[in-house]
């Protein structure tokens, strides 16, 4: 996690300055204190990365509420593409780009008083490959599917999701045009990150939480029970591969007496 803290006082005499910033760290956070003129944002992952590996990595950026002073755009070439304008930043909504199209450009808005203003925004590297990154509706808009996981995929995603376990669907709760938060039970959970789940004691049969599922997927509450993987974004589970856990099980076990499992879970 790379938080990073600038301020605008430390060139307020020369207000066209263009500074360049660079992270390394695959998510973090930016402030700009008192935005004058421009920060170029460099980021970068943390590791040797071939041309194809930087191309297939996007860059989400979701912008705190109080967020004001500056535009943000896509630099290329010396070519500016217009991202997130200043009064669009209180939406706090996510949009994501591809490091392949450029540099994150922030111009701070020009001011009579800049005492108040706050540029700041979280980001993450998100890879456009792996199990379920076709689910992550700001990745790709409009072009999210629905598709079933290839069983490839799911044995992958089940060692290597940020979080992984077997459950039912619970209540829909209301969304977006893009998305639904997903009110869900899991009776195993094999893994997670930033504890997005909770437990809820035998009483609630496990770990409770959403999961937000894309508008084009239909998930129908209560019924079967579902290996449940996917990936964490800004604190939000989103889901990704998600067989019925009685066909997971079927080919988990499979690949456990061929070998070809990629790693081992308690699945009693």
């Amino acid at each position: 996690m790379c938080p990073l803290i600038c301020s605008g006082l430390s060139h307020e005499s020369h207000r066209r300055d263009v500074e360049q910033v660079y992270l390394r760290c695959s998510q973090g956070s930016l402030e700009w204190l008192y935005p004058t003129g421009a920060i170029i944002v460099n980021l970068r992952p943390n590791t040797e990365a071939s041309a194809g590996h930087v191309a297939g990595l996007y860059v989400c950026i979701k912008p705190m509420i109080y967020s004001q002073g500056s535009h943000l755009y896509l630099e290329r070439a010396g070519d500016l593409t217009l991202l997130l304008a200043e009064e669009d930043q209180a939406q706090a909504t996510v949009h994501c780009f591809s490091l392949a199209e450029g540099v994150l450009f922030v111009e701070a808005v020009p001011q009579t008083d800049i005492s108040r203003r706050i540029t700041a925004f979280q980001y993450e590297l998100v890879p456009s490959r792996g199990p379920g990154a076709h689910m992550y509706p700001y990745l790709l808009p409009g072009r999210v599917t629905c598709k079933p996981c290839s069983d490839e995929e799911v044995l992958m995603a089940v060692c290597t999701s940020d979080f992984a376990g077997s459950g039912i669907f619970g209540v829909v709760a209301s969304g977006t045009n893009d998305h639904s938060p997903v009110v869900v039970t899991l009776g195993r959970l094999f893994r997670q990150k930033s504890r997005v789940f909770a437990w809820s004691g035998a009483k609630g049969r496990g770990w409770g939480g959403r999961i937000n599922v894309p508008a084009q997927c239909l998930v129908q509450p209560g019924g079967d029970e579902y290996l449940l993987t996917g990936s964490v974004h800004f604190g939000e589970a989103w889901l990704g591969c998600a067989p019925r856990y009685k066909d997971f099980l079927k080919l988990y076990t499979q690949a456990q007496r061929e070998g070809t499992n990629p790693c081992q879970i308690d699945t009693e």
